[in-house]
């Protein structure tokens, strides 16, 4: 079933982003058509890919399958190496699933239109390249390659404050980065390739996993928006253009989570345990610190925007538990994260598109106004909240049954994180559809028309089957993440005498 499947799912986006320029002339009308229907045929493509790949991916099988791999610069170890794993299984599919729901939502951008669609599926071949790639070099260039369509996206079609934005975007992930490169040449000078099947076997000194770790740390921590780490976030989403803001939240954000479970945790057991209470301090920092932050914010889309990057915190604590159950719900928060976040930001996007302000003061009485618009957003915050009959609920359970094995303190305070969500979001669903109508009084209601059905629908549906079926998921990266436990308890049992000497010296 391996018809360099991968391969093809990575670059058939960027085929279809060279060729929109091959459609006509940029002051055409009918050339932004094409560029729109070209992005959508193409990334529903790449999705139906993603489906057979899911669908034929076998959880009995340990290991990356798919694979494809072929000579690159062999004289010095480096591959072009593409799988999948349990792990990154559902954060390519995610990929694949979102970017043509941002296509939908940028359906009627005017503003170089075919610019503006090939920067998503540039952004798609770049996500589904990273999360697939087997290769460190590879995986490098794929990571640091969002950055461009991405500054592209927020830099040319954000709000007002776009430059500012893009740059803040830039220069702190870039920076970010660097350490993780130098982390790259020391690993492939040690081990002498860059293959990171080989690199997770190969034997690394305590000491000089530790540096390392805070190489890595630094890189993924901007990525995943870990607190401190978090400061471009807010202007990134608030002033990027809608569809951008979800691929930044609901993809972008994953790929820092991701480094940590596919560098730190295989590659340096002994510094991954060493540093567990700092990145426990991290994680609840950021839920509870930026819970409060949500708290204050008078914006529903920076309050959105805030609550994403404390469920990141979540996730943090339930990458380091370094357990079967927490990892699971790390794993399985991040997917439901994904589509949950998406539909919220989607859901603001329907807002701005009838002209309301997203003031929470100037909000108000649309669960009358719109109702089915109501629901749809009522169901999506409480999945954010982590009800039962939700896939948040699922991922929320499983991290604090791992954080309880781990530590009852840290499971305490997450818990307490947990309960701030509950407070900020339900008051902006009061605000927003319970309360006297205000200044939108005079604006058009209309309910959500059949694109926005389109979009919300399959999102809905799948965070509902998530939140009762959770086993369909859980069950295909069950394997991997037990691999990945008992790998890592091996190491730590192997390392033990060493570390205990560096410290008795």
């Amino acid at each position: 079933m391996n018809f360099h499947l991968l391969s093809l799912m990575t670059w058939l986006p960027l085929a279809g982003a060279v060729l929109m320029y091959f459609t006509g002339d940029s002051a055409n009308p009918a050339t932004a058509r094409n560029a729109r229907w070209i992005a959508l045929w193409t990334s529903l493509l790449v999705l139906v890919l993603a489906v057979v790949m899911v669908v034929g991916f076998n959880p009995s099988v340990h290991g990356f399958q798919f694979v494809d791999s072929a000579e690159w610069i062999p004289a010095y170890g480096i591959g072009y190496r593409m799988g999948v794993d349990g792990i990154s299984l559902f954060f390519v599919a995610l990929s694949a699933l979102l970017t043509p729901v941002a296509v939908l939502a940028s359906w009627r951008e005017s503003r170089r239109v075919r610019d503006y669609m090939a920067a998503f599926l540039l952004l798609e071949t770049m996500t589904i390249g990273m999360f697939s790639a087997l290769d460190f070099l590879l995986f490098y260039i794929f990571f640091e390659g969002v950055l461009i369509p991405m500054y592209l996206i927020i830099g040319v079609w954000g709000g007002e404050r776009r430059i500012h934005a893009a740059v803040k975007f830039f220069l702190f992930t870039l920076a970010g980065s660097l350490p993780m490169l130098l982390a790259l040449v020391w690993m492939w000078h040690h081990a002498g390739t860059t293959d990171m099947v080989q690199l997770m076997h190969t034997a690394i000194a305590p000491t000089t996993q530790d540096w390392l770790f805070v190489a890595f740390l630094l890189s993924f921590g901007v990525k995943a928006a870990v607190w401190p780490m978090h400061t471009w976030l807010p202007d990134a989403y608030g002033e990027a253009p809608l569809p951008g803001t979800i691929m930044l939240a609901a993809v972008l954000s994953k790929m820092g989570a991701y480094g940590f479970l596919r560098f730190s945790l295989p590659m340096l057991p002994q510094a991954t345990a060493y540093f567990e209470p700092f990145m426990f301090a991290l994680g609840i920092i950021g839920i509870v610190y930026i819970s409060f932050a949500a708290l204050a914010q008078t914006d529903i889309k920076r309050m959105i925007a805030y609550s994403s990057v404390a469920h990141m915190g979540l996730i943090v604590v339930g990458i380091f538990t370094v357990t079967v159950a927490g990892i699971e719900g790390a794993l399985f928060q991040m997917v439901s994260h994904g589509l949950v976040i998406a539909a919220l930001f989607l859901c603001v996007g329907i807002l701005l598109a009838r002209g309301h302000s997203l003031r929470l003061d100037q909000l108000g009485g649309l669960a009358s106004r719109m109702p089915v618009y109501a629901t749809f957003l009522m169901l999506f915050v409480m999945a954010n909240v982590g009800l039962p009959g939700t896939s948040g609920f699922v991922g929320e359970i499983l991290v604090m049954i791992g954080a309880i094995q781990a530590n009852f303190w840290v499971a305490l305070l997450v818990g307490s994180g947990m309960i701030l969500s509950v407070m900020y979001m339900l008051v902006m669903i009061r605000r927003v559809l319970f309360d006297k109508a205000r200044s939108v009084a005079n604006a058009v209601m209309a309910d959500i028309g059949p694109r926005e059905w389109l979009m919300l629908a399959p999102l809905a549906v799948l965070v509902i089957v998530l939140g009762f079926v959770p086993g369909g998921l859980t069950h295909i990266f069950d394997g991997a993440v037990q691999d990945l436990v008992h790998a890592h308890v091996a190491a730590l049992s192997s390392g033990a005498h060493a570390r205990l000497a560096m410290i008795k010296q």
